[in-house]
């Protein structure tokens, strides 16, 4: 006879509205987004009111608790990147009687760079400001390549803007864990710096209009060309540190 195999418990949100508590400990706040692991919440710790985030992975994203204890794994060893968000505890609730696992981990006031964008008055960045925030991102992602670790997955929505003034401070929302080689993760995040600055001053409608130093940066977004002129991130860290600002 045949054994069937139990389903997996599945959910496509948790949908946890103002005021509902998580593990007894935290309560819920607002919701901050969701995405393929599952969702996050902006979360105050019970005892000390404390604002923390809480990200609830769906199960079927997270078999035998695998997909969190990597990202818990990941964020630990990286700790001392400063563009990472802290991690902190591991919690597991109930839902609808099945077990979910919860990472709690810092709060960081900002916003995605892609809504930073849709409320400036152009809706993009002038290349001088765009330069500061691509060398503010090299940066951060040096520091995680340094220890031979990659994002993986880098766009406008999931790198919050949580200081803006003489420079950018940012933060890296998740990580994309992938079965690919580090290597080629490592260039797929060079790519998506270059990607980000193009987009943040305009993306192809603008481009004809930026300065060759600029241009000379996003090598029309050809990967093969980018890759040749910054086989590391720190090379395009190096770049960007000896670049003469102001050529046109």
């Amino acid at each position: 006879m045949a054994i069937k195999k139990a389903k997996t418990f599945r959910v496509s949100s948790f949908g946890f509205s103002e005021g509902k508590r998580i593990a007894g400990k935290y309560e819920v706040i607002s919701k901050l987004g969701s995405g393929w692991e599952g969702e996050v919440y902006k979360v105050s710790e019970i005892d000390t009111g404390i604002e923390r985030a809480a990200k609830l992975f769906f199960p079927q994203r997270n078999k035998n608790d695998r997909t969190c204890r990597t990202y818990a794994l990941k964020l630990h060893r990286l700790s001392h990147c400063s563009i990472l968000i802290q991690y902190h505890t591991k919690e597991v609730i109930t839902f609808r009687k099945h077990p979910v696992t919860v990472l709690i981990s810092e709060y960081v006031d900002g916003i995605p760079i892609s809504q930073f964008l849709k409320k400036l008055p152009a809706r993009r960045l002038d290349p001088f400001q765009a330069l500061h925030l691509l060398y503010a991102l090299t940066q951060g992602i040096e520091e995680i390549h340094l220890l031979n670790e990659y994002h993986g997955d880098l766009h406008t929505d999931n790198i919050l803007i949580h200081k803006y003034g003489l420079g950018f401070s940012l933060k890296l929302l998740d990580f994309f864990n992938s079965s690919t080689g580090k290597r080629e993760n490592m260039q797929y995040d060079i790519c998506g710096l270059i990607q980000i600055f193009h987009e943040c001053m305009g993306g192809a409608r603008q481009y004809a209009k930026l300065p060759p130093v600029v241009k000379g940066i996003c090598c029309g977004l050809k990967h093969s060309l980018i890759l040749k002129k910054f086989k590391t991130v720190s090379h395009l860290r190096e770049h960007l540190e000896t670049l003469e600002w102001m050529s046109t």
